[in-house]
Formats: structure tokens, C-alpha cells, sequence
């Protein structure tokens, strides 16, 4: 196997889960019109092809401010802002109006193409979009008449959930439509975010213009929690604080998690949807899962979890004196402060392996994707402590192990250490895995 061959079979196997838990799942996407109009955004498309085919639900929602400024200015008028919302009188809702037009027809016509050896080639992609929105004014505020400028007031969720059933691409303008036939301009980002929280989406991804949110020092903030990204927005010290603020709206609002990722980065919404670090900065509700290592205070809970797979035969019997000598082994995956996931990490330092052992998710969890993350951190812990292998004796989840890459062994190629604890009563299988 060359190397190259067997990089390709190794990153494949490790996107393999994450194709699994996306499949079916919502994402809202927003992009800006600026971005339409680069050379990269047929790259996006090719992208979203890809998405769209492996049975992710999209629904990609556009703005048109710098086709709007662009438009103006070729006319000689003015933009005019407050509380960087633009107001827009009659003249200009009618530049509004041709710029979401143009821009509709430039991404249907990309969403269209077919182009051989790429994403694109015979996927027969179908857009829909509509007057799905309805708005009305956003009115006086201040004292400042936004006239034209709207603010939603329903969406048509089942049209919208119709069209995404029958794997079509759903295509969101920055309008809305009122009862009495007017049409308003509304804020992009805002739309894709209250989208989000109605069609109870798994995800909201902006595309921006940064690679994602920045610490004092500069580094990219990988994730946020709710509570984190107010305190920051409150710093104003943020440059992208339009985004962060409706990202925080739409976690308030249900939805798990957003995305801020770098627009101009070519592949960057794939590396977030499909590697184990993904991109940007993501922003999640605080009850969210939380993966961290264990400690005395989580016993009680860790027994709860694990008791009834013991009475099962599933797992050995742990008491919790054995538990406490051997916390500091163990990881755990938290949702809203409890206990739903547990993983001990046993390293023999000699043959620079470790026992992936105790390895359970709460029934009510199955198929949630959670022993996928699970598995993902533990196999991170033992890389980032230098070691080569992993191994498991497993009596019941064969399969489910072998599905991510592990391949059975004998008894002998275990350490010696481990061999000499062997139960040959429970004739557990053992199973190995290369670390990469």
C-alpha cells in the first residue's frame, strides 16, 4: 500500500462516523454576496454538492449588502445605516429587490452546473426557493423611520421541510413578503439564524470574513459556550459581534450549535463538518455536551452508568473502591451536568499500547453519534501521550469496533501484563488498533 493510498484510507475511516451522524441532519448556511461573486465560491458549490449528496439537509440563505452598496453607488445615492441596520426607502428597495434577483439566478446557475471529475459531475442538484418569509416593517425605532427595512414575522416551515424532504436545496433571499403584496429588505444573517431556530436546525454555519472568532493574543477561539461568547461580546473587543450576536440568539433559541468559518478558506466547511478538530469557532448552547476528564466527585455517577452493563455480563465488575484507585483513567461525556458517556485509557508504557476499557454510552444516546465523539477523544488523549496502539477485550460490541478500524488479534499480542489478567471465562475477543 503506498503512502499516499493509505493517508486516503486512514482520513476516510476517520470522516466515516461523521458522515454517519450528519446524514439527514438540517444545516443552515449564510453566505455573503461578495463571496457568490469570487472565484472560491465555485469550490463552495462543489462542496455543498458533495453535502447534499451524502443526506444533509441544506438551506443556504444570501445576503446582498455589497451588491446593494454597489448598486448605489453606481446610482448616485447614499447608504444609510443605524445601529448598522440600513434603512431602505422606496428607491432603494427597488435596488434591493434586482441585486437579490441577480444574485438568486448567479447561485441557481452554479447549484446547475455539471462539471466531469468534480463534486458536481451528474449530481442533478435541485434548488428551490419562494416566497417562503413573511415580514413586516421593522417601523419608527428612535425616532428613525427604517421604511422599507423589515422584520420577519413567519416562515413557512412546512414548505421549506417539503422541499428539503424531497433533497432539494432550499434558497433563501434576504426578502420578505407582507399580506398586502410589499416586499421588505431584511438582515441576512438574522433571517439565517431565526431559519435556523424555526426549522429547529442541527447546525447554523456563517461563512465570514475571518477564520473565526480571536483571543487577546490572537489565536482563533476554537469553541465558545453561550455564557462565554456574552461575557465577549460585552468586551466589545470583537470584530465579527454582528455574528456573534445572532449566534447567540439562535443557541438561546434551540439551536446546538453555530459556526463561524472562514469564507475565502477552500474546503473549510468540509474540515468542520468532517474532521475531529474542525474549523473556525464554534458557539453552543452551555448544556451542551461537554467530553472532560473524570474525577472523585463523578464515582456515583459513573457506577450509576455503568451497573447496569455489569448485571448484563457486558462489562467487568468494578467496585467502587476499585473505581476510585482508578478514576484518574477516566473520560467522560457530560449533558447537562450528567454522567452519559464513560471511557478508561490504560497505558503500557513498555509496548507503547493502551486498553481503550469501561467504554458506555446511556442506552437513550444510542445512534446519537455520541460513541463516535466519544471514541474520537480517547483515541486523541492516547496520540497526544505518544502512543502507538490501542486495544480492546470486548464480549458484546465486537462489531462496533471492528466498524472503526480495529481488527482482531490473539491473546498473544497483548502486553504480557495484561495477558497474565486475562479472564478466560468471559472469552472475551481482543482487538487491536493502529494509532496514526
Amino acid at each position: 500500500m503506498t503512502e499516499t493510498y493509505s493517508q486516503f484510507v486512514s482520513w476516510f475511516r476517520s470522516a466515516a462516523p461523521y458522515i454517519h451522524v450528519h446524514r439527514g441532519k438540517t444545516f443552515v448556511v449564510q453566505i455573503d454576496d461578495s463571496l457568490v461573486y469570487s472565484e472560491i465560491f465555485t469550490d463552495l458549490v462543489h462542496d455543498l454538492a458533495l453535502l447534499n449528496s451524502l443526506g444533509i439537509q441544506l438551506v443556504l440563505v444570501y445576503g446582498a449588502r455589497h451588491s446593494i452598496e454597489a448598486w448605489l453607488k453606481e446610482n448616485d445615492q447614499e447608504s444609510t445605516y443605524h445601529d448598522d441596520v440600513r434603512l431602505t426607502d422606496a428607491d432603494t428597495m427597488e435596488l434591493v429587490k434586482t441585486a437579490a434577483g441577480k444574485l438568486r439566478v448567479e447561485i441557481e446557475s452554479k447549484l446547475s452546473m455539471g462539471l466531469g471529475n468534480t463534486p458536481m459531475s451528474n449530481a442533478e442538484l435541485r434548488v428551490s426557493s419562494g416566497n417562503y418569509v413573511m415580514a413586516k416593517p421593522a417601523g419608527i425605532i428612535d425616532g428613525v423611520d427604517y421604511q422599507f427595512t423589515g422584520e420577519i414575522r413567519s416562515i413557512d416551515v412546512n414548505a421549506i421541510r417539503s422541499n428539503l424532504d424531497s433533497d432539494e436545496i432550499v434558497l433563501i433571499p434576504p426578502l420578505g413578503y407582507s399580506i398586502t403584496g410589499e416586499v421588505f429588505n431584511l438582515s441576512a444573517s438574522s433571517l439565517a439564524a431565526q431559519m435556523a431556530i424555526e426549522l429547529k436546525a442541527d447546525k447554523l454555519i456563517y461563512l465570514i470574513d475571518d477564520e473565526g472568532l480571536h483571543d487577546a493574543e490572537g489565536n482563533v477561539i476554537s469553541q465558545l459556550i453561550q455564557t462565554e461568547a456574552e461575557a465577549l461580546l460585552q468586551q466589545g473587543s470583537i470584530e465579527e459581534s454582528l455574528y456573534l450576536k445572532v449566534a447567540i440568539h439562535a443557541c438561546k433559541n434551540g439551536v446546538p450549535r453555530v459556526q463561524l468559518i472562514d469564507r475565502q478558506a477552500s474546503g473549510a466547511i468540509l474540515q468542520e463538518l468532517f474532521t475531529l478538530d474542525g474549523a473556525g469557532t464554534m458557539i453552543t448552547a452551555s448544556s451542551y455536551d461537554v467530553i472532560r476528564q473524570a474525577d472523585g466527585s463523578d464515582i456515583a455517577g459513573i457506577l450509576e452508568l455503568i451497573e447496569p452493563m455489569e448485571k448484563q455480563g457486558v462489562l467487568v465488575e468494578r467496585s467502587r473502591e476499585k473505581l476510585e484507585l482508578e478514576i484518574g483513567h477516566f473520560t467522560l461525556m457530560q449533558r447537562d451536568n450528567v454522567i452519559i458517556g464513560c471511557a478508561a485509557l490504560y497505558p503500557f508504557s513498555e509496548e507503547n499500547a493502551a486498553e481503550l476499557a469501561c467504554f458506555v454510552i446511556h442506552p437513550e444516546y444510542h445512534k446519537q453519534g455520541m460513541g463516535e465523539q466519544l471514541f474520537a477523544m480517547m483515541e486523541t488523549i492516547a496520540r497526544k501521550n505518544g502512543l502507538k496502539k490501542l486495544f480492546v477485550l470486548t464480549t458484546q460490541a465486537e462489531h462496533w469496533f471492528l466498524e472503526r478500524g480495529f481488527s482482531e488479534c490473539s491473546l498473544d499480542d497483548l502486553p504480557v501484563e495484561k495477558q497474565d489478567l486475562y479472564n478466560y471465562q468471559r472469552k472475551s475477543r481482543v482487538l487491536t488498533r493502529t494509532i496514526d
